[in-house]
């Protein structure tokens, strides 16, 4: 099966069954993202874990994107939490050896991070001359990833490996808003599964409704415009007639 039919039957999957959430839909409030911003749709892949065919297919598919477009990784890492459970089925549906960060620990009595017993900042083997690529599930800004990327080379430091490459992050999916350019800033690689605005709405139009859709493509467009509480109530009440049918 080709990467893109493999993506566009994983996209499907999560929006049936409400992985990839809609105001219209899911929650007529909408949700406050890290950043602030308001969203009128919310990607939520934590409940892989409970859908082991379609995180099976996430791992086949994943395992295919890294063998076309990063052939040479020897291990991938998955980001805390969510990019766990993608990374150990990348690994097992490739034999590519996995490993994984730890939740960032900061703010202890010393303002900086800290290692209990030998609790390491990554789990997991790491060797000389590994190519690591970094797991996740959802990108937006990509200011999460490179805190993983800093995280993985404090420990490539400390554990004195040399020639290791960690400048790769592949994500199931990527919203479209900005993280391939700030990728691209840092000088690291951004591989997306499915991206959001440009394959999986189009994907996705004959599950949803014309304003559901209308909607979500405008706010990728113009996020700043629905920053308006007046505009926020109005798609509050949309949804509420819907659900009210």
């Amino acid at each position: 099966m080709s990467l893109e039919n493999r993506a566009r039957k994983i996209a499907n999957s999560l929006y049936d069954l409400g992985m990839i959430k809609t105001w219209y839909r899911d929650r007529s409030e909408g949700w406050i993202l890290v950043s602030g911003l308001w969203s009128p749709f919310y990607i939520q892949l934590r409940a892989l874990c409970s859908y082991p065919s379609v995180l099976r297919e996430i791992g086949e598919a994943m395992s295919q994107l890294l063998s076309e477009e990063v052939p040479n990784v020897t291990r991938v890492l998955g980001i805390a939490m969510a990019g766990i459970p993608i990374a150990v089925a990348t690994s097992l549906m490739s034999s590519i050896p996995a490993a994984f960060t730890r939740k960032s620990n900061e703010g202890g009595p010393t303002g900086k991070e800290t290692k209990y017993g030998e609790h390491y900042f990554i789990e997991g083997e790491l060797v000389d001359n590994d190519f690591l690529v970094l797991i996740d599930d959802v990108v937006t800004k990509f200011d999460t990833k490179m805190q993983a990327v800093s995280q993985v080379q404090q420990e490539i430091n400390e554990r004195r490996l040399t020639n290791v490459n960690c400048n790769d992050v592949a994500v199931v999916l990527d919203r479209e808003q900005g993280a391939s350019q700030t990728a691209k800033s840092h000088k690291v690689s951004l591989h997306s599964l499915i991206r959001f605005r440009s394959q999986a709405l189009p994907w996705l139009a004959a599950k949803m409704s014309p304003l559901e859709w209308q909607v979500i493509d405008d706010y990728l467009e113009h996020p700043d415009k629905y920053q308006d509480p007046n505009l926020q109530q109005e798609l509050k009440q949309e949804a509420s007639k819907r659900n009210a049918s």
